[in-house]
């Protein structure tokens, strides 16, 4: 069994970064799935482990843990509060050329097993992300009718937590994540894919801030974006345009 990668850890709480592909914990949408973060964890460690947070099962990065109940429940509330920042990095569809803040409402998306028993529908909840470009490239293949490909690395940092919040958010703004299977471009995906040999979901949540429950210090965990979007940017750096 692989060892996860500990980026944090202390007497009250513990940090991994968590591979793409890996669900956090059991979960009745990939009945089939064997391997999940948390067990995967408490196994390393020895000591039972309560998750502080969610990521997608594709997206990777910074994913926090707490040895007891009683800290998971100090930081969730913290998390309610909005006294807790995460920074993530993702490789988008089209050139960004700026940064800003997305405020737009986002309706829950039931699913047809974990939510088989919900019966009323739910209005649009509010829903805000800022956003920022931080490299542009310009690929010399040519993508649907276009004679080069555009994609840019942004950083995304959500203020309200809502279900593929940045996934959502980041189609609403025209330029969706590569390997988005569920809300992306599938024709992009495939060239990406293809060309490129990129199977996952290109976003990481690479930073994670708090105020420790104990202390009351300001903790920073950080995370390098996962090897294959590391891989594909340094592929990409001949393509980097101004």
């Amino acid at each position: 069994m692989s060892t996860l990668s500990v980026l944090y850890q202390d007497d009250d709480l513990i940090a991994i970064a968590k591979p793409p592909g890996l669900l956090v914990h059991r979960s009745p949408i990939d009945r089939h799935e064997t391997r999940f973060a948390m067990q995967m964890l408490r196994d390393q460690v020895g000591r039972h482990v309560y998750p502080v947070h969610r990521l997608d099962k594709p997206t990777a990065g910074v994913l926090l843990f707490a040895f007891s109940s009683e800290m998971a429940r100090a930081m969730g509330e913290q998390m309610m509060e909005k006294a807790f920042s995460k920074t993530y990095l993702a490789i988008v569809r089209g050139f960004v050329h700026h940064s800003g803040i997305i405020d737009y409402a986002l309706r829950y998306k039931a699913d047809k097993i974990a939510d088989r028993h919900r019966i009323r529908p739910v209005a649009p909840q509010p829903a805000v992300s800022a956003y920022q470009s931080l490299a542009r490239f310009e690929l010399p293949f040519a993508s649907g009718r276009y004679a080069s490909s555009r994609y840019s690395l942004v950083r995304l940092e959500p203020v309200t937590g809502r279900k593929h919040q940045l996934r959502r958010h980041m189609v609403h703004l025209r330029h969706p994540i590569v390997g988005d299977t569920t809300h992306g471009d599938g024709k992009q995906n495939k060239f990406i894919r293809e060309t490129f040999n990129f199977s996952n979901l290109a976003l990481s949540c690479t930073r994670m801030g708090f105020y420790h429950p104990l202390s009351d210090k300001w903790t920073t965990i950080t995370a390098p974006a996962h090897a294959q979007m590391t891989g594909l940017l340094d592929r990409w750096q001949a393509y980097k345009v101004a």
